[in-house]
């Protein structure tokens, strides 16, 4: 039974995150520069626009609209930059799904070991602040429109990052630099755990996007991750005292 299981888990890997599905998404070299001139615009005022949202202080009105804001930058310079995928994963049974499924597991995994490092996180007061700071808002607010905006700004990034930037960079480097560019998107947010969590979500959802050709499956994993730790982290903080 476990060299079953192992096995099953080996098949799924390769399936969701080692080997892409075969398509034809060329660009001219007058579409790719196009793509980067906007991505980079949008690059620079998302970030400067995230920090100056996470600044807001929690309670304040104005971190919903600030927020949403965000979430139409990414998504203007996404829609602007050119043509996005939605992406077709490869099933262990060697056919093709959208991969959503996928894009579900991977990233209920990723929360699991969120979570548990989150009980470490938890025990280090010089850690635990800056994510206390950025939970506040879902405590001192409206939970249900925490969610909405936590869902749409969800979206709106991997749309973004692992739609349109993914696709302005090199075959070579989309992966790596996409992903750091989305940590670096989150330096203004003055919470170096949030910037740790987006190389660790870049990095899964960017593999993804690499197998998939698309953003359909990265979406649905960081949903299942972001809505997971918005839903999940205070109470396992309020446990781990």
């Amino acid at each position: 039974m476990p060299r079953r299981l192992a096995a099953e888990m080996r098949a799924f890997v390769e399936a969701a995150l080692l080997h892409p599905v075969e398509r034809d998404h060329a660009e001219t070299d007058a579409q790719r520069w196009r793509r980067r001139i906007v991505v980079g615009i949008t690059l620079v005022a998302g970030a400067l626009a995230l920090g100056l949202a996470l600044a807001i202080r929690p309670g304040d009105p104005l971190f919903y609209p600030a927020t949403l804001g965000v979430a139409a930058i990414w998504v203007a310079g996404a829609l602007a930059s050119g043509r996005l995928h939605l992406g077709r994963g490869r099933t262990r049974a060697g056919g093709q799904s959208r991969a959503l499924l996928q894009g579900f597991l991977l990233g209920a995994a990723l929360l699991g070991v969120f979570c548990a490092g989150a009980l470490v996180v938890a025990q280090i007061p010089l850690l635990r602040a800056p994510v206390e700071g950025v939970l506040d808002h879902a405590r001192f607010g409206s939970l249900p429109i925490v969610i909405a905006i936590t869902a749409v700004n969800g979206i709106a990034e991997e749309l973004f990052f692992r739609g349109a930037l993914y696709a302005a960079l090199d075959r070579r480097w989309n992966l790596a630099g996409s992903t750091a560019l989305y940590a670096a998107s989150t330096l203004f947010s003055g919470v170096p755990l949030l910037t740790f969590a987006a190389v660790c979500l870049g990095l899964l959802t960017g593999a993804q996007r690499r197998v998939t050709g698309g953003v359909g499956g990265p979406i649905v994993a960081h949903l299942t991750w972001s809505l997971g730790m918005l839903l999940v982290l205070p109470l396992l903080f309020s446990t781990g005292v």
